[in-house]
């Protein structure tokens, strides 16, 4: 066989394994009426090939800036984390103006948004515990920004709840931390953590425990006033506190029972 023969049968073959784009004769309304009903049978994976071909053929047009953030969804469904907030950081970027940018940014703030912060499982996971911190900050500046940019959009309501959500849990992470610290003895490292959380924290519920803390723990230091300040500041603001109470007819201070 010549070697033109054979280099004419390499081609062929490649040719014959070049895989067939089932899709290059769509129109554009098909590509999105099919990547729709894929995302909505939670198909996620072809729905995200089939929004970035329909933003390949609609490029410069409302819907493909429409299936960028269908695409950002579906990768946020899929669980395609980096991917999701890729696409939503480029779509903001380059879309200033868009009527969407609302929704892109609350999409930004859910895909960072954790249900359970702060009901850590395990202290004994610090980073896991602290990573999830960190995409609860940036979660929070998302839904932020709706809220205070778009304070009229349909998404600023839940935004500003789950402000109130990730504000309020990570309050309880601190806290949660320096009850475990109290539980080993090293009050110092639960001091810290108790005063971030009222700093960084303020009006949130889990404060009356944070003050609680502080008591115990200035008082396992021998820093009497610290501790009597804490307490002076535990009873103003909390004066039903459970913390407050006494037990055995008060023969024992209540922050050492606990």
């Amino acid at each position: 066989m010549s070697l033109g023969a054979s280099a004419l049968m390499l081609a062929v073959s490649a040719c014959s394994n070049t895989p067939v784009d089932a899709t290059k004769d769509w129109s554009i309304n098909k590509l999105l009426t099919e990547a729709r009903d894929e995302r909505d049978a939670g198909n996620f994976d072809k729905a995200i090939d089939l929004y970035e071909k329909l933003e390949g053929r609609a490029a410069g047009t409302p819907l493909a800036q429409q299936a960028e953030l269908d695409k950002a969804f579906s990768q946020y469904k899929s669980g395609e984390q980096a991917q999701a907030l890729a696409t939503l950081d480029r779509f903001v970027r380059l879309h200033p103006a868009s009527p969407a940018l609302d929704y892109a940014l609350y999409l930004k703030g859910l895909v960072t948004f954790n249900e359970n912060l702060g009901l850590f499982g395990s202290l004994s996971q610090q980073d896991l515990s602290e990573r999830d911190q960190k995409a609860a900050k940036e979660s929070f500046e998302a839904f932020r920004e709706v809220a205070t940019r778009f304070p009229d959009s349909r998404y600023a309501p839940d935004s500003r709840a789950r402000m109130t959500h990730i504000v309020n849990s990570l309050s309880q992470y601190e806290v949660h931390v320096a009850r475990y610290y109290v539980g080993r003895g090293a009050y110092l490292a639960a001091v810290n953590r108790a005063q971030t959380a009222l700093s960084d924290y303020p009006n949130t519920p889990a404060l009356e425990e944070a003050l609680a803390i502080l008591v115990r723990s200035y008082d396992a230091l021998g820093m009497t006033q610290l501790r009597d300040d804490a307490q002076r500041v535990l009873k103003t603001n909390y004066p039903k506190s459970a913390f407050l109470q006494s037990s055995g007819g008060g023969k024992s201070a209540w922050w050492k029972l606990w």
